[in-house]
């Protein structure tokens, strides 16, 4: 089971962040629904997500109907921060940067650690030389060009750049976190380009083929209506591991508030806490709050009454998740029982959403497979070594409500085909979303004791 201060770091985040660590956990990707208005806003809350509470780099890619495969693959890439050596002793030689630029695909729709891909995705220098005779190559720096004198040679025989700092330059690399905006409205060729980078974790552009970090997130951020009408193309819908409703107006943004100097008068902090467990998209189950009652069952961790970004700036290095807490919760997860009963119970769940007559298809062998995980995740962050039944309920929410596919016409409801009147079968059908499914079939199915 995991330590208390894990424990305590888990209960002050919200819905977005718990989201966040259950795909980073179980090393999947997910899809986040919102409004159609609120798509940049949750992009950038996400983005702080990544940033603040994760500690990983991201980069938000803009798609849209013409977006080509060579913008969405260069909206990937982040330039990485330049890392500086310490200065050279005695005796060792000073290497410098290569004076070679880099060549990067261009792309005008998207965004690159916050530098237009217009700059950041040139083929050629900012500054480029005169036209003069024997004037340096376009790819080749003035760096390149080292003069030698007594003053520049180490004691070894090695030459040292007096000319340039110590920096050194990486290429370009795959974010850890990729917020793809508006994909379901890329064009299907960029949609599978996307399913291929999440199964081999590597894509291929112009000049290289750049490989996925370790720790490695994919988010779709897709504007509908409602959490089950938000879907991408059915291979890469079917591919990610889970899916969340974020309600802008219930659920706010923290991070982007709080960075635009919002909601900071008299004091006014945001009860994260209250937020989560009212609400009916929360992956935590909490502790009733004193003020209402909770959809959820009481949890066996005690919920802090601290507003979450109170605790931010009173303890901000608490809410930094490591690589080694995730790494731990993943191993509790492979650790996490699950009876048979508790097994049985979530067959039935899968058994009945199949058969539920007003479900077209989407109850896939992969969706079995990320059910069951999801509920063996979402133990470790309860404080448990099992899995229960409430869990396995919140599972089959998170892990359905973007795959099933609701019967689009009276005729095709298999009823039919024994009499049913399609009149009746019209008005039990109509405006019935895959939500309205899930409870249905909670509601029927037995809960074990």
């Amino acid at each position: 089971m995991a330590d208390e201060r894990l424990l305590d770091k888990i209960q002050t985040l919200g819905d977005l962040e718990l989201a966040t660590l259950l795909c980073l956990v179980a090393r999947e990707h997910c899809l986040i629904g919102t409004l159609p208005d609120s798509v940049d806003e949750l992009a950038e809350e996400l983005r702080l997500i990544a940033s603040k509470t994760f500690n990983l780099t991201s980069a938000i890619v803009s798609c849209h109907a013409h977006t080509t495969l060579d913008e969405f693959a260069t909206g990937l890439l982040v330039s990485p921060t330049p890392r500086t050596q310490s200065s050279s002793s005695p005796g060792t030689n000073t290497y410098t940067a290569s004076p070679y630029q880099p060549r990067y695909d261009h792309a005008q729709s998207s965004t690159i650690a916050g530098v237009p891909s217009s700059t950041a995705g040139s083929y050629f220098p900012s500054s480029s030389p005169s036209a003069r005779p024997g004037a340096f190559s376009p790819r080749i720096t003035t760096n390149a060009i080292i003069p030698i004198s007594p003053s520049n040679i180490t004691s070894t025989g090695g030459v040292s750049n007096s000319h340039s700092s110590s920096q050194q330059y990486h290429q370009p690399q795959i974010a850890n976190v990729i917020l793809a905006k508006d994909l379901d409205r890329a064009p299907r060729a960029v949609q599978i380009q996307a399913l291929e980078l999440l199964r081999t974790r590597r894509i291929f552009t112009r000049t290289s083929v750049q490989a996925a970090p370790k720790q490695f997130l994919f988010i779709a951020i897709v504007g509908a209506p409602s959490g089950g009408q938000a879907r991408v193309t059915p291979h890469l819908n079917d591919f990610f591991y889970l899916a969340h409703w974020h309600d802008p107006e219930e659920d706010g943004f923290d991070y982007l508030d709080e960075e635009l100097g919002t909601n900071r008068e008299d004091g006014d902090n945001i009860d994260d806490d209250a937020t989560s467990t009212d609400s009916s998209q929360s992956v935590v189950k909490r502790t009733p709050s004193l003020g209402g009652d909770s959809q959820w069952l009481s949890s066996p961790l005690s919920t802090s009454k601290t507003p979450r970004l109170q605790q931010q700036q009173s303890s901000p290095d608490r809410l930094i998740f490591t690589e080694d807490d995730i790494s731990l919760l993943t191993q509790l997860t492979a650790e996490t029982h699950l009876s048979v009963d508790v097994a049985r119970y979530q067959m039935n769940i899968v058994s009945f959403l199949r058969m539920h007559r007003a479900v077209m298809g989407g109850v896939s062998p992969q969706a079995t497979k990320h059910f069951e995980n999801l509920a063996k995740s979402l133990a470790p962050l309860h404080g448990l070594d099992y899995v229960t039944p409430s869990l396995i309920a919140l599972a089959a929410k998170k892990a359905y409500l973007h795959r099933l596919k609701v019967v689009d016409s009276p005729e095709k409801e298999r009823s039919v085909q024994w009499g049913s009147d399609i009149a009746a079968v019209e008005i039990m059908l109509d405006g019935i979303e895959p939500e309205d499914i899930i409870e249905d079939v909670l509601g029927l199915v037995t809960v074990p004791t």
